[in-house]
């Protein structure tokens, strides 16, 4: 029998069988492990509870022929607690789990980067000292920079002069007036001084922002996102975001 153990945060889960789940967990060293939970729908299941998406969990597997078993599982932190009565924070901490599972490609791939992260945005959604969807927003761009896909944001993306005047998806980012290609966004300035200080983590400038150039943030970044993952993500559509005034 091959045993192995590592903590993750579970990111899904799907039925199996009559009393089976498979957990889907983003690992700190394994990387994305999808693993059999058995009998965790009977009532008298002893770790189904800690099993749940959200969870930042203890793990033993043993390993399968297609699909390892999940033997042992201990809470280290149960973040849907903090969340499950917030629904902007509840929604945005799916959006979070669902990108995480889309941009960690391969099964059983390192991603630590990718994991910190996660970990990260879910404790902080959690302490509720930030607005949900400006936690949201620096996850996407923080997880899409580990991803190699960060977005130009004070240079021009195609030819680095620093007079940017617009936003340009397929052209990675900021662009200046003669490298802007037709249908760019053209946001405000304050707008891409918020994309880059929640990349950078600098919450005293997020914190003050304007609730429109938030809003103005939000729609960049979302569709940012979702055209490298080449892919909606099914859960923005529950998050809840501010019309821009």
């Amino acid at each position: 029998m091959s045993l192995y153990r590592d903590e993750g945060v579970v990111l899904r889960t799907t039925k199996l069988g009559e009393a089976d789940r498979i957990v889907t967990i983003l690992t700190k060293r394994t990387g994305k492990v999808r693993g059999v939970a058995k009998g965790v729908r009977r009532t008298t299941s002893r770790f189904g509870a800690r099993l749940e998406p959200f969870t930042h969990v203890d793990l033993q597997f043993h390993t399968g022929r297609t699909l390892d078993v999940i033997t042992q599982a201990e809470t280290i932190r149960p973040y849907g607690e903090a969340l499950a009565h917030d629904y902007p924070r509840y929604t945005a901490g799916h959006a979070m789990l669902e990108t995480a599972d889309r941009l960690t490609h391969g099964e059983k791939e390192p991603a630590l980067k990718q994991f910190l992260l996660l970990v990260g945005g879910l404790r902080t959604l959690a302490e509720g000292l930030h607005e949900a969807r400006l936690v949201l927003d620096a996850f996407f761009l923080r997880s899409l920079a580990v991803a190699g896909y960060a977005p130009a944001l004070t240079h021009c993306a195609r030819c680095q002069s620093p007079g940017v005047r617009a936003f340009a998806i397929v052209a990675g980012g900021a662009v200046c007036g003669a490298c802007r290609p037709s249908g760019s966004a053209v946001p405000a300035e304050e707008t891409l001084a918020l994309m880059a200080a929640l990349l950078r983590g600098d919450w005293a400038s997020a914190d003050v922002s304007d609730r429109r150039h938030r809003a103005e943030c939000s729609g960049l970044v979302a569709a940012y996102l979702q055209w490298h993952l080449e892919h909606g993500i099914r859960s923005l559509r529950h998050v809840e975001r501010e019309p821009i005034p």
